[in-house]
Order: C-alpha cells, then structure tokens, then sequence
C-alpha cells in the first residue's frame, strides 16, 4: 500500500511517500480502507520528538490518527462491524497511521461514519470531538448554566467545544482573531474575546471550567479567571501525575511530568481550582454519542482545507501555521 512514512524523529521533518506492506490485522481489529485522514497538530508534535518520552514509537512510522472509510476485512473476534460497512475512528496509540491507504483499528476503538456526512467531514471529527468530550463531559462534567472559557475557538477543538458546549447549555467564551469572530459567533460563542486586541484576562470572572490549549502564560491567567471550586482542563500541558499512572510511565518519566506540573498544581490549590491535564484516548462508545448529536444537527463539522493524498507534508505545514479555521483534511481515496 501507499503511505507516508516517517523516518525518524526531527523539527519539520519531511514524510516520505512509500510503498510498504498492508499492515497486520488482530484478532479484535478492523482493516479499514482509508478514504480521508485527518490532520492534528498532534502528528507534527509526534513528528518533531515532542512524545517520545511517553509515545515511544519505533521508526519507520506512518503518522495519522483520523480516518474515515470503509471496512475491507475484521479480525477473528469482531462482531459488531463486517467489510462494507462506512466508518471512522481515532486511531489508537502505538497503531497510528491513517496517512494511508488502509489502517488497523481496534474494534472498541471505531463507531459507523454518521449518516449525512461526507468521508471527508467524518475525518475531520474524532480526534477533537473525543478531545471536546473527554475534557467537558467527562473530567468537567459541564452543566446547563454554568460558564466555559474556551481558547482558541476557531482551532479544531474550539470549533467542535463550543458546539458541544452549547448543547450542554453552558455560557460560552472564547478567544479568536478578528477574522473569525463571525465563525465562532455563528457556532455558538456568547462572549468573543478578540486576542489581538483584548486581554481575556480582563473581561472574564467567575468561570466554572476553562478548557485550556495554549501556551504557559494562558495558562497562568485562565486560573484567576475560574472561580474557587472551578476546573482547568488542560490539553496542551503540562501533563500531570495522574496521567503518569494512567499511561503506565517508567519511574523517571513519572518524576519529570510530576517536577514539571508541580508549579501549576500548587497555584491550582491555592486558588481552590482544580487541575486535570487528558490527553484524548481512543473510544468507540464516545464517538456513538457524538454521532448522535451530529444526526440531531447538534454539532456540525467545520472544515477549512481539504489536500489531496500526494500534498500530506503540505497539509501538515498548514496545520503548523494556526491558520486554520477548524480542520484540515486528506483525501486518500
């Protein structure tokens, strides 16, 4: 098969096109032909060595965590999907590659594609949907009436977070450029903090949850934005203890993520917020749900770019650049 391969870790490094042999398919796993693979800021942070130390991959490795397509053969175990069947999934850690022509998905790690979607929009939706739910459904426990910052509203997370947000009944804030105040508006933003312009820090009081992607410095000021009790969950670092354990990290790597949280963990304590650093895990059953709220036209994809299968470096690059209005996209097929 056709695919892009990485052939060992560097700041920007290209992907090479190859032909490399089909992958093997497990017992509890699904062979799927790719149609559309999304593109996350998560596969240049593979890419550059930013994980190594808790994504350990072995090189070569094909990158690429969305995909979209059609099932083409099940493992011995499978029961709830048969080849034909459309589909998409978060592809799990340590089986990445959708930045090719077919990908191996665990079973418990897939959901059939929503109705009503093209390929190309069904790519665009697991990664950050799953990130959206696990950080306000399942570690903020969001509720009607209560208030969410959200950053960076026009990313890919921020589009998908706000529209979930909004269905939870939640207020939302969200930080955006001038350009895309319109975007996030129509997507559901009640305050739209223009950070080129604006300090957040100045307009909002008193948040329940803030969903946090950006850089330290955010991350110091979205703290004096919660309220005591409130709850800061963190996408982009620093990674916690807890996710130490659940990642099951060596002794060493378990003290660096504790030395390097322990400054935010104990402002945290101070301030009587709490602190969760997720990175987003694979998960069938939570993507069911988010189809259902995509059937319902709860949520709709937002889609900025679609590149063809032969322009993957390139639509890594524009991905890296933060123009991106929502998400990007590959056509494999």
């Amino acid at each position: 098969m056709k695919a892009f391969v990485l052939d060992g870790y560097g700041k920007k490094r290209a992907l090479r096109s190859a032909e490399v042999p089909d992958p093997e398919l497990r017992d509890d796993e699904v062979l799927v032909q790719v149609h559309a693979a999304g593109v996350n800021l998560l596969d240049s942070k593979i890419r550059d060595g930013e994980f190594k130390l808790i994504l350990p991959y072995r090189m070569p490795l094909v990158l690429g965590h969305d995909v979209a397509g059609m099932v083409v053969r099940v493992g011995a175990r499978v029961r709830q999907f048969k080849p034909g069947d459309a589909v998409y999934a978060r592809a799990d850690d340590f089986r990445i590659g959708s930045f090719a022509e077919l990908v191996p998905v665990k079973e418990a790690s897939l959901a059939h594609k929503p109705q009503g979607l093209t390929m190309e929009e069904a790519a665009s939706i697991p990664l950050v949907g799953l990130t959206a739910w696990q950080a306000l459904v399942e570690v903020a426990q969001l509720k009607k009436g209560q208030k969410v910052f959200i950053q960076a509203g026009s990313g890919g997370v921020g589009t998908f977070a706000i529209q979930l947000a909004k269905h939870l009944g939640a207020t939302v804030a969200t930080t955006t450029s001038t350009a895309n105040v319109a975007l996030v508006k129509r997507l559901g933003a009640d305050v739209v903090i223009d950070y080129k312009t604006q300090d957040f820090e100045a307009h909002l009081r008193d948040y329940d949850v803030v969903l946090h992607s950006q850089d330290g410095k955010t991350l110091e000021k979205s703290l004096r934005v919660l309220k005591r009790g409130g709850k800061l969950v963190s996408i982009s670092g620093p990674a916690d203890p807890a996710f130490g354990q659940q990642i099951a990290a060596p002794g060493f790597v378990k003290l660096v993520i504790r030395l390097l949280s322990i400054g935010v963990r104990r402002r945290a304590r101070r301030l009587g917020i709490d602190y969760t650093f997720i990175f987003m895990k694979a998960s069938g059953s939570q993507l069911r749900d988010i189809t259902r709220l995509i059937e319902a036209g709860a949520i709709h994809p937002v889609i900025d770019k679609v590149f063809p299968f032969d322009s993957t470096n390139e639509a890594l690059a524009y991905v890296e650049s933060g123009r991106a209005k929502g998400k990007v996209v590959i056509r494999v097929k």
